[in-house]
């Protein structure tokens, strides 16, 4: 593509609000506008951000050469397929659809129109993962932990598909293995679905990780630790900063056997602090995808990436479910 991407927005909720915000200043990109279904939530948002409204979704894809899906997972394929019917390119935002069923006839179709399909894991764009990644060497355990405080958006899921698919995503791109074991238990606290679970993934590279992810917490927290030969790395995901701890090259053993007193942390192990350039995380989505679209670079997060973490959330569910509670939908 030699012009401009004219990127539309299906849904202009919290998350798509800003969507269309990044939009309007992105190289290689215009905002062809945005449809919402709340004709006066659609109104608001094309005041402030000074965009278009269509009052249907076939005259925004009548306008756009992309589309943004951030609508509620339970519309993603139907919009999906709708977008895919008139050649649209797709950022689908997590998770990618509500069944495996409905995740594989959009890619399928997808294939066969030639269209690119994006999956919206942002964290893969986070600034600590990013600074992380050039130290990253098979890891053999691995710990995340994603808490946060109890709000209403998001409850008519369990909180494996609302949160913890972030984090199903980012260890399983870590590890660069398939999934092959899984045991979780989750417990409904606050709603009639699962606010807190934990689940054990066992990757087919003998890797192991741990997931914990909680929306009644009273603090907020995303960090991820990983574990392996060469060092350990402890990620604060909200922060976007993060630390690399291995024994010091210059270590010398027969001076430290020879020495008088134990030796201290510092003298065994360098601390490597982590930094990436500075961007918005969301930006760097979006960006990314422009770029796919116009030939600059490869889908970073694949739609089959996102159908491998929502294969991994369900597999999760069937295990909560498996311990005699309900898991949610």
């Amino acid at each position: 593509m030699s012009g401009p991407v004219r990127v539309g927005v299906a849904g202009a909720g919290a998350l798509g609000y800003h969507h269309i915000r990044l939009l309007r200043d992105l190289d290689g990109a215009v905002c062809a506008g945005f449809y919402d279904a709340d004709p006066a939530r659609a109104a608001r948002v094309a005041g402030e951000l000074e965009v278009s409204a269509y009052a249907s979704l076939d005259g925004l894809l009548d306008a756009c050469d992309a589309l943004c899906i951030v609508v509620p997972t339970s519309a993603h394929a139907a919009v999906a397929q709708a977008a895919i019917a008139r050649g649209k390119h797709l950022l689908v935002e997590k998770p990618i659809c509500v069944t495996l069923e409905e995740a594989d006839g959009l890619l399928a179709a997808a294939r066969a129109a030639g269209v690119l399909v994006q999956t919206g894991h942002i964290e893969r764009f986070n600034r600590a993962l990013r600074a992380a990644m050039p130290y990253v060497e098979h890891p053999r355990f691995l710990s995340s932990e994603r808490l946060a405080p109890f709000n209403p958006r998001g409850t008519d899921v369990a909180v494996v598909l609302d949160l913890m698919i972030h984090d199903i995503d980012l260890v399983a791109t870590l590890v660069g293995a398939p999934v092959t074991e899984v045991h979780a238990v989750g417990v409904p606290v606050l709603t009639p679905n699962v606010d807190i679970a934990n689940a054990r993934l066992g990757f087919a590279d003998g890797a192991v990780a741990t997931i914990t992810a909680s929306r009644v917490s009273r603090e907020r927290m995303r960090k991820i630790r990983l574990f392996q030969r060469s060092g350990y790395l402890s990620l604060d995901l909200a922060a976007g900063v993060g630390e690399f701890y291995r024994l010091r090259e210059d270590l010398d053993p027969m001076a430290l056997a020879a020495a008088a007193a134990p030796p201290t942390m510092e003298a065994l192990v360098e601390m490597i602090p982590l930094s990436a350039p500075e961007g918005e995380p969301l930006r760097l989505e979006l960006q990314a995808f422009v770029d796919a679209i116009r030939g600059r670079a490869p889908v970073v997060v694949t739609g089959e990436d996102g159908r491998a973490a929502l294969a991994t959330a369900l597999r999760i569910m069937d295990a909560i479910g498996a311990q005699g509670l309900r898991p949610g939908a």
